[in-house]
Formats: structure tokens, sequence, C-alpha cells
């Protein structure tokens, strides 16, 4: 029994998965993070860019 709890306390195949698990949750989270942050800037500047657009005057072509 006593080697049993030494080999499983020794025993590190897991531990890559672990550090993958939360790597890979840490750059979602950024991720998220990131895009919640610049959401906002990028509606605004959408916004702006429709209304210019949309303040253009355009004449119809003449033949």
């Amino acid at each position: 029994m006593l080697n049993f709890i030494k080999n499983f306390r020794n025993d590190e195949d897991g531990a890559v998965t672990v550090d993958f698990v939360v790597l890979t949750a840490a750059i979602v989270l950024m991720g998220l993070a990131v895009g919640t942050a610049i959401s906002g800037a990028a509606q605004n500047l959408g916004g702006a860019i429709a209304d210019n657009v949309n303040a253009q005057n355009v004449a119809p072509p003449t033949n």
C-alpha cells in the first residue's frame, strides 16, 4: 500500500493536460475581455461611418 501511495504521488501523467486546460481557459478569457473592451468603440465607429456615408450627396448620372 505504501508503494502505491508513493507511485501515485510521483505520477505526473495528467500534469500536462491540466497545464493546457489552464492556458486555454486563460486565452479564451483574455479574448473575451478584449472583445468586450473594443466592442463599444467598434459600434461607435461603425455608426460614424454609416452617418458619413448617408450624408453624402450623390448626383444621378446625366446622359
